[in-house]
């Protein structure tokens, strides 16, 4: 008769096995249990966030795809598609009007544009020729736009100017900030304000807000020399010169208060050629060929004795 051993170690692999299951089980439990809590915060049902995952996937598809097709040239093809379309419609740059040109030279901004002639009107780039229009001297800003069907219209605002810078080899007219426009000859100059002095461009509105200061004196300034980086001299009408103080507020100081001596004392159109005020509130003045007269006075009042 045949005997039949059982071995230990298969039922305790058994038991080891069911003891695994059932520990997973429990974790799986214990994971759906947190998962179904959290689902519980947040405020969607479990059919909106299939939508949403539904709509992710979508949109991640069709990003994909764009993708793809950019890769491969498609807009770009479709775009000069539609622009041949505009263009054999009509809508393509037939006409430039430009508007609010004053004193520059028009021809310079027909220059500008005049590679956008028959572009069709899709391709035409407003940003770009606005950029460009703002490297012209005179031009402030510019307003570009499309009038359908073939019209570009331009809108120019020019630069104001105000006085004259003048240069080593050349007078050039700024405007208030100090912009150089055109170069313009010595007779051209008139009665504009003439600047002078290296850097004196960059100084040029805080010259008119000195000059805002006293404006009793300011019809009657007629140059002003940036001296050393620091000051201003200012030239009258009358050729005769202030010296002024370094400093904003304390020129502006001695500028109303040399007013105030002129109001007094009618100290333009007399004598003195320079009025020195660096030393405020000391005015220095100097009359032409005074001190020799001084001296000659002096020397005959030596031979006497």
């Amino acid at each position: 008769m045949a005997t039949i051993r059982r071995s230990a170690k298969g039922v305790r692999r058994v038991a080891q096995a069911n003891d695994r299951a059932s520990k997973a089980r429990k974790a799986r439990s214990t994971t759906n249990r947190v998962i179904d809590w959290l689902m519980g915060l947040l405020p969607f049902t479990e059919e909106q966030l299939q939508r949403i995952f539904l709509g992710i996937i979508i949109f991640a598809a069709l990003a994909l795809a764009w993708l793809i097709a950019s890769l491969a040239g498609v807009p770009a093809l479709l775009q000069a598609e539609m622009a041949h379309l505009a263009s054999r419609a009509g809508f393509e740059v037939r006409h430039v009007r430009v508007s609010g040109v004053e004193r520059m030279n028009e021809d310079r901004v027909y220059e500008r544009v005049l590679g956008e002639r028959d572009r069709p009107m899709p391709q035409v780039d407003l940003e770009a020729i606005r950029a460009d229009l703002l490297e012209l001297p005179w031009v402030k800003d510019a307003r570009v736009s499309r009038q359908l069907p073939g019209t570009l219209a331009i809108d120019i605002v020019e630069r104001e100017p105000h006085a004259v810078l003048q240069k080593p080899d050349r007078f050039m007219l700024v405007d208030v900030e100090g912009n150089e426009l055109e170069a313009v000859s010595r007779a051209a100059i008139g009665d504009r304000l003439l600047i002078s002095g290296p850097g004196a461009a960059r100084q040029v509105a805080a010259l008119e807000r000195l000059l805002d200061a006293a404006p009793a004196l300011r019809p009657q300034v007629r140059g002003a020399e940036w001296v050393g980086n620091r000051r201003w001299n200012l030239t009258f009408g009358t050729r005769q010169v202030l010296a002024l103080p370094q400093g904003e507020d304390e020129a502006a100081a001695a500028l109303v208060s040399f007013a105030r001596l002129d109001g007094q004392n009618r100290l333009l159109g007399g004598e003195v050629a320079t009025f020195d005020m660096r030393a405020p509130p000391r005015l220095y003045m100097r009359i032409p060929g005074r001190a020799d007269a001084v001296l000659n006075g002096s020397a005959k009042t030596e031979e006497t004795n």
